[in-house]
């Protein structure tokens, strides 16, 4: 499944707790990404091993003893979109940043990665909703939520099990925002105990990316 959304464009959300192997998982993800492709990295701390022949790192600099020199995520996500990348792979959305993160995605730059810490798929788009909100952008929260819909197109969910193991547990798909939320399509792939309860079917032909993600889960 995951495979076939890198290779179909699609813009994935790794969401997780502290720990769960958010940044493992992104790896595993990207690596599925044409070696040809223009990729930009940013992160705060180098991490990403992406092993592409076209791949731009950038990293985040704190401000020195004066309180100059920052170079924040949010400065690097702007700049990344003059480099003419075909994908860009942020490592964590923390801030204001996320809403220049989902400007690239609905601008052309279909495909991109990133993390973000989330309990559920669904508190992952609230978590977003609110670090959108942190960016001062003068928006309803109606338009960020018909932002995320139409930028985001799979959130994948890690958790860490009990026996220490960590697993993907659940894939969600943003759909049509209602007044009160937006609403999500989730799979949950294991049960409470981290039991396997579902399994990603390959799809014949990478257009199936656009089908409802439930046609692709196997009982």
């Amino acid at each position: 499944l995951l495979e076939w959304a890198v290779h179909a464009r699609c813009n994935i959300m790794v969401s997780g707790g502290a720990g769960a192997g958010k940044t493992t998982l992104l790896n595993a993800i990207a690596a599925f990404i044409p070696s040809d492709e223009r990729v930009v990295t940013i992160e705060d701390a180098a991490e990403l091993r992406l092993p592409g022949r076209h791949v731009l790192r950038l990293e985040s600099r704190p401000a020195n003893a004066e309180g100059a020199g920052e170079v924040s995520i949010r400065e690097l996500v702007r700049n990344a979109l003059r480099m003419r990348p075909d994908r860009i792979v942020v490592g964590e959305v923390r801030s204001g940043e996320a809403i220049d993160m989902l400007q690239a995605m609905n601008t052309g730059h279909d495909g991109s990665l990133s993390t973000c810490h989330a309990n559920s798929p669904v508190d992952a788009i609230r978590r977003l909703e609110t670090l959108v909100l942190m960016g001062d952008v003068a928006l309803p929260l109606v338009a960020v939520r018909e932002q995320l819909r139409a930028a985001i197109d799979l959130i994948v969910h890690v958790a860490r099990m009990p026996d220490g193991s960590r697993r993907v547990v659940a894939v969600a798909e943003p759909v049509a925002e209602t007044e009160s939320a937006a609403a999500m399509r989730v799979n949950e792939l294991t049960d409470p105990e981290g039991r396997l309860v579902g399994l990603p079917k390959r799809p014949r032909r990478a257009v199936h990316v656009s089908a409802p993600l439930g046609d692709w889960i196997e009982s």
